[in-house]
């Protein structure tokens, strides 16, 4: 006998990844199964077609509540010119960057409910950008100081920890920070650019370059401390993970060489760039399992010359920039089940009129992912006098 009732438990079983549970629609299986057994034959059938319509019913209805997309405009009419940005995204929705403040760029941090908030990552600071954040809200980033470029650690803008660079070196910069508090970046002086790991009280570690290469640059660090960026290798970036106390080169898409690694996610997920050496165009790429499993050019959006990747969350969902087939840019996600889709197509009805997702910066756990927009009906103005919006989405 097919067991309607065990297969409506499966079904909603399945949707608690989802978070939600059998007992939101009123379903208890085993005991209407149970009970629809002592029925006569026509009663049975009868409740219990009534009893499955009804929990597919509000299965699809609670799905498609689930689906709607949200739109959520954080900051409005930026000017590329100002040195407005966004830079990080954590798992709480907060957004950290750059915003004009009283004539000079400053650290900001965004959030959801519309607050915003201003601060220098350094004392007597004339210049300050907020590059990354953790689910604590320990913010990272730079600041110009009269020593020169310092990286910071703040929590949500109070309280100061200089990272410092090295030993020997002059200036340091942070880009991303892990949830125990470990941060990644670089350390710059007469020996170039160094790798750099900062344990949770500052001290700061450089890490191994490549064989070949003189230089490197950390940009994301995983829960373990692992860390992807960039080496230089004569001259050309190079894709490299800092795992277990070296560096491991992630290579490129086949015949090229020049590629670069952006984020990594809690399960050795890591996504950037490869770039043609014949035509400078980007691809954005996936490399699984720490670098072990295949190198997976993602593509473009269809028609499009260039991708990059610079996002992925603990789900595999990835986000970046495509060309589309007319030549400009739209924001990206990508999925392994729908491959690369048009931002601005997955969540067209909750867009404010007019507006184009134009890049995606990050995404996090829950899926919601940080974006910059602007107005399609944009006049003829230097490319640094437009517009921008930045977004908090959910597809």
């Amino acid at each position: 006998m097919n067991n309607y009732g065990f297969c409506a438990q499966r079904i909603l079983e399945q949707k608690d990844r989802k978070n939600i549970r059998a007992f939101d629609y009123g379903c208890g299986p085993f005991e209407i199964v149970e009970a629809l057994l002592r029925l006569p034959a026509r009663s049975w059938f009868t409740l219990l077609l009534a009893a499955f319509i009804l929990c597919s019913g509000l299965a699809l209805t609670t799905a498609r509540v689930e689906a709607a997309s949200t739109v959520v405009e954080l900051a409005a009419d930026l000017s590329e010119a100002s040195g407005a940005s966004v830079r990080g995204l954590n798992d709480n929705g907060e957004v950290v960057g750059s915003s004009l403040d009283s004539g000079r760029p400053r650290g900001v941090l965004l959030r959801g409910d519309g607050t915003r908030q201003n601060f220098d990552g350094q004392s007597g600071s004339d210049h300050s950008v907020a590059r990354g954040l953790n689910s604590a809200g320990q913010i990272v980033g730079s600041a110009n100081t009269q020593t020169g470029v310092r990286a910071f650690r703040t929590l949500r803008g109070s309280g100061q920890l200089s990272l410092n660079p090295l030993s020997g070196d002059s200036s340091s910069v942070a880009f991303a920070i892990n949830d125990v508090g470990q941060a990644v970046g670089y350390s710059s002086g007469s020996r170039g650019q160094q790798a750099v790991s900062w344990n949770s009280v500052g001290v700061p570690k450089v890490l191994p370059v490549l064989p070949g290469s003189q230089s490197g640059r950390a940009l994301a660090v995983d829960p373990q401390g692992n860390a992807v960026g960039v080496s230089e290798i004569q001259g050309a970036p190079r894709a490299v993970l800092w795992k277990g106390g070296s560096a491991k080169d992630l290579g490129a898409l086949p015949g090229q060489f020049e590629s670069e690694a952006h984020a990594i996610n809690n399960i050795g997920d890591i996504v950037g760039f490869s770039v043609d050496p014949l035509t400078e165009r980007r691809h954005a790429v996936l490399w699984t399992s720490y670098g072990e499993g295949p190198t997976q050019d993602l593509g473009t959006l269809p028609g499009g010359a260039s991708s990059w990747a610079v996002g992925v969350n603990n789900r595999g969902q990835v986000v970046g920039t495509s060309q589309t087939k007319n030549g400009l840019y739209h924001a990206f996600v990508w999925t392994t089940e729908s491959g690369m889709q048009d931002l601005n197509d997955v969540v067209a009805t909750a867009l404010p009129p007019g507006i184009v997702l134009i890049q995606a910066v990050s995404i996090n756990t829950p899926g919601q992912i940080l974006a910059i927009g602007r107005k399609d009906d944009l006049p003829d103005v230097a490319e640094d006098e437009v517009k921008l919006s930045i977004f908090l989405v959910k597809p």
